[in-house]
């Protein structure tokens, strides 16, 4: 006898329909639940053997006791003991016999790039391209001097902190906010500095601001303005400025003075780190 469609197995839907289609509700692959619950069975057994669950000062770490700080320490201490020749030549070495040593220079160069990209980037921007108070390192406009020795110093030292009694001090006077100057002295030598490189917002204050800046500037920034290396005085005539040429920027420093600070690095960096970020700072274009 034929089997009619009500001997036919029905299957149980899930009650939604759309445009006359019926969703069945057909038990999933006994195959597929196997693996998912191996799945669960494996995450839970990963988070046992692995650092996972997040604590109040940490994190578990694991039975199996896997970091992959230890690791890249690891691969750290591998690549220092490959370099460690280099390490040793360049912490010894002349500094100004760097740039004519080949091997050592494109070391010290490969390797202050990277003490660069890591400590020094933040403030003096990708390749020293510096910003608005923080000086460029790729230009041949140095407060300190841009010899191999020089950079050396301001590196390992820093300037203006309270961390290092060796560090480059200079500072200069608040003229218009201590009063050492009147307000109309204060715009008269502003007008007078423009003028050393490009045009005064006043022409007449400018001409009175000569003798205001003879009598109050001229000592660390020379009778000609063009600065002093030994007490990091800028030079002003050139149309570089680390906090801006403009009349208002200007009007500020003299008015309430500038104080930038560096922080030193003989405590951080080792001999041959501040030797290869010196050397890589040195040839970026602007190295004496």
């Amino acid at each position: 006898m034929a089997k009619t469609s009500k001997d036919k197995h029905e299957v149980e839907t899930t009650g939604h329909e759309w445009d006359g289609i019926e969703e069945y509700n057909n038990p999933l692959p006994r195959w597929w639940l196997w693996v998912f619950y191996a799945t669960i069975l494996w995450g839970v057994w990963y988070t046992i053997a692995y650092p996972a669950w997040p604590m109040i000062s940490g994190a578990t770490q694991g039975y199996l006791g896997y970091s992959t700080r230890a690791n890249v320490q690891v691969d750290i201490e591998t690549a220092e003991a490959a370099n460690s020749q280099l390490n040793e030549r360049l912490a010894s070495v002349e500094l100004a016999s760097i740039p004519g040593d080949d091997e050592l220079a494109g070391y010290a160069r490969s390797a202050g790039e990277a003490v660069f990209n890591t400590w020094c980037v933040q403030c003096h921007g990708r390749e020293g391209g510096g910003f608005v108070g923080y000086p460029t390192l790729s230009d041949d406009s140095w407060l300190w001097g841009g010899t191999m020795e020089a950079i050396h110093t301001t590196v390992t030292h820093g300037i203006r902190n309270d961390d290092d009694p060796d560090a480059r001090y200079s500072a200069m006077p608040a003229f218009g906010r201590d009063e050492l100057l009147t307000k109309e002295e204060v715009v008269q030598v502003v007008n007078y500095v423009m003028s050393l490189s490009g045009e005064p917002q006043d022409a007449q204050a400018a001409e009175a601001g000569a003798e205001v800046f003879e009598y109050n500037c001229a000592a660390c920034h020379g009778e000609d303005a063009t600065g002093m290396v030994e007490q990091g005085a800028p030079n002003l005539t050139d149309a570089i400025w680390l906090y801006g040429g403009d009349y208002d920027a200007l009007y500020e420093t003299v008015w309430n003075s500038r104080f930038g600070v560096m922080p030193p690095w003989r405590e951080r960096l080792t001999e041959a780190e501040i030797r290869a970020v010196a050397a890589y700072v040195h040839q970026l274009g602007g190295g004496e």
